[in-house]
């Protein structure tokens, strides 16, 4: 069984990308890790695994307190195919699949209510 082994990240809507990414830059000394085109900013804490997704938010996305669009858990060892296939089993759908900045595998799963969960090797 493919077990999680700890929460990877969240990612947030925001209404304006580069003001966030300054905002997070600077209230809390995050870096840029990568970007994902013009629409999604990685923001690590130095020297640490956790992360935070910035994405901008799209018409009628919501932002603030609801605009929290989706979790992710690093499943370690394991092929996501494996754990795509264990989260379908026990009742969650496969939503999209592909590799963040060209690179890092990742799958895009619903849970049994809907909500987004994203699982990946990192």
């Amino acid at each position: 069984m493919v077990k999680a082994r700890r929460l990877n990240h969240i990612n947030l809507n925001v209404s304006d990308l580069e003001r966030s990414t300054r905002f997070y830059q600077q209230a809390f000394g995050l870096e840029i890790a990568l970007r994902e085109g013009e629409r999604m900013v990685f923001l690590n804490s130095p020297g640490a695994d956790d992360t935070i997704t910035l994405c901008q938010a799209g018409r009628g996305d919501p932002v603030g307190g609801g605009g929290v669009s989706h979790f992710g858990f690093s499943i370690g060892g394991g092929s996501l195919d494996e754990a795509v296939e264990q989260v379908e089993g026990a009742g969650g759908r496969l939503l999209s699949r592909g590799k963040h900045g060209g690179r890092f595998p990742f799958a895009y799963l619903a849970d049994p209510d809907g909500y987004v969960i994203e699982i990946g090797n990192a």
